[in-house]
């Protein structure tokens, strides 16, 4: 019989690629656009606050479309953009958020609304209307969910309801792509500390952003999420990076996170 690899293949050094990245004005969009153009792709950046993409296009020599991925004239007109433009190799659906942290039973349900319009029916309004592209081109979904969609946790009702819907909507659509030369992979961030999310969460409120991440010893960055995506997408095409979860050290769950009493840091 043939020797048989005894070691797992290596990815190869990255191939120039064509990818979009949704929600890239700020955080994790930002930060995987940044990554992934420092590697030489080259990369759509789409959100809907122009004046933060072009900040992000000037420092990353990144190409942007201004949409909003709960329209579906934008999203018709982003795909239009883009595939003029070339082939697409990769969509990373970013765009998503909490809104809101009531109970179940004193939910806010415009608010459970706008989050599901945002991260499960935007997600992949954005994921169908690139599929014919991504097919032609043997390419990438990645969907960056959170580890809400794999955990309930209590003040979570309506967001942890969106995220578990996008994980299995992304589940199933990596079930069904089987066999097509399309790769379909989830990542799921824990407590990633960005600029913006707890805040958009708190509704501005500062404070209560600001309590997410007290005493927690080094939550994630939106760099070490940017690292997943650009991992994910550079491993060897037979190899399909089902889902990715990533904590921080100290969170064990969403309920079990790890804090040092205020003046014990440092």
């Amino acid at each position: 019989m043939p020797d048989q690899p005894v070691s797992p293949s290596q990815p190869t050094p990255p191939t120039p690629r064509r990818i979009v990245v949704t929600g890239a004005s700020s955080g994790i969009g930002a930060a995987t656009v940044e990554l992934l153009r420092a590697e030489g792709h080259d990369v759509v950046a789409v959100a809907r606050r122009e004046d933060r993409l072009e900040e992000v296009a000037e420092r990353t020599g990144a190409t942007y479309v201004v949409a909003d991925i709960t329209s579906d004239d934008d999203v018709a007109r982003l795909v239009s953009e883009v595939t003029a433009a070339g082939p697409v190799d990769a969509v990373v659906n970013n765009a998503g958020g909490a809104l809101g942290a009531d109970p179940v039973g004193a939910a806010d349900l415009d608010l459970w609304r706008r989050m599901y319009e945002l991260n499960v029916i935007g997600t992949f309004r954005v994921v169908n209307a690139f599929l014919p592209a991504l097919r032609e081109a043997e390419g990438d979904i990645v969907v960056i969910t959170s580890t809400a969609a794999h955990e309930p946790y209590e003040g979570g009702g309506g967001y942890v309801a969106a995220k578990f819907a996008e994980r299995v909507a992304t589940r199933t659509l990596r079930l069904e792509l089987v066999g097509e030369p399309v790769r379909v992979v989830e990542i799921a961030p824990g407590m990633v500390h960005t600029e913006e999310f707890s805040l958009t969460r708190f509704g501005g409120d500062s404070a209560k952003a600001a309590a997410v991440y007290d005493g927690v010893p080094g939550p994630l960055l939106a760099g070490d999420v940017a690292e997943a995506v650009r991992w994910s997408l550079a491993q060897p095409p037979h190899v399909n990076v089902d889902t990715l979860i990533l904590r921080p050290r100290a969170q064990a769950a969403y309920t079990k996170t790890h804090r040092v009493p205020s003046g014990a840091q440092g």
